[in-house]
């Protein structure tokens, strides 16, 4: 006895190959949709720094600090990882000044965050802008922007803004520095030494915001990952908030 050989006719094939091509497409959707989702949770979810910026001291080198709460809706637009908000007053020298350190693993979300961006948002009338430069406790040079600003007639407030930037351990006062094409891929493996963090001093005083920034650099940059990815706060902090005299 002969077996029979089946042979499938050009229409089946037609219709097998159509069917199995489906299946592939549909395969292919699922697992886009699955890795589309997995990275909006990646790149939704804050990355950690391994101390977190709410444990900055409140007392040091004579300053006093109290934290001023940022509305949600402001903290959802800046998207940054970790931020500080706090007023700061030094008694023996009759200064305050207003210190926020905004922190971000995800360079490119700092773009468009300048003072001279968003005071004029909130009101306020740019003055002027000049490049300066701190020398830190330590003897640092800060480069910084020195922004000026004042409210509308019939108000008469006036403010001076002392900003730079830290760009991975690296001061900076230019905020192009991050704005390239390199640093807008999201930081999908949550690396915290790859970031940017923006420091402003304000105060109605010059003298104020360049005080601060002397006294407080060093010590921000405790906090923040250096050019070897080491966090010196690690060192010395064991609290939520710690105090330094």
């Amino acid at each position: 006895m002969y077996a029979v050989k089946k042979t499938h006719s050009s229409k089946e094939l037609f219709w097998l190959n159509w069917f199995l091509a489906c299946v592939v497409l549909l395969l292919a959707g699922a697992g886009y949709r699955f890795a589309a989702s997995r990275l909006k949770i990646l790149i939704g979810t804050p990355i950690a720094l391994p101390v977190p910026l709410s444990a900055f001291p409140e007392e040091a080198h004579g300053w006093t600090g109290k934290d001023v709460p940022i509305k949600e809706n402001v903290q959802r637009v800046t998207g940054n990882d970790d931020f500080l908000n706090r007023l700061y007053i030094n008694k023996l020298r009759n200064q305050m000044v207003n210190m926020y350190i905004a922190y971000s693993a995800r360079p490119r979300t700092m773009s468009g965050h300048e003072p001279q961006v968003c005071y004029p948002g909130a009101g306020w009338v740019h003055d002027s802008t000049e490049q300066s430069e701190v020398l830190s406790l330590t003897g640092r040079k800060i480069p910084c922007l020195l922004h000026r600003f004042h409210r509308p007639a019939p108000e008469t407030e006036e403010v001076v803004v002392l900003n730079f930037y830290i760009l991975n351990g690296q001061l900076t006062c230019d905020s192009s520095s991050f704005s390239g094409t390199g640093w807008r891929s999201p930081n999908i493996e949550g690396n915290a030494a790859r970031y940017v963090a923006q420091v402003q001093i304000s105060s109605m005083l010059e003298n104020s915001v360049r005080t601060a920034a002397k006294d407080m650099t060093d010590l921000i940059l405790d906090f923040l990952p250096d050019e070897n990815d080491k966090v010196r706060a690690l060192e010395y902090t064991t609290s939520v908030s710690g105090d330094l005299k």
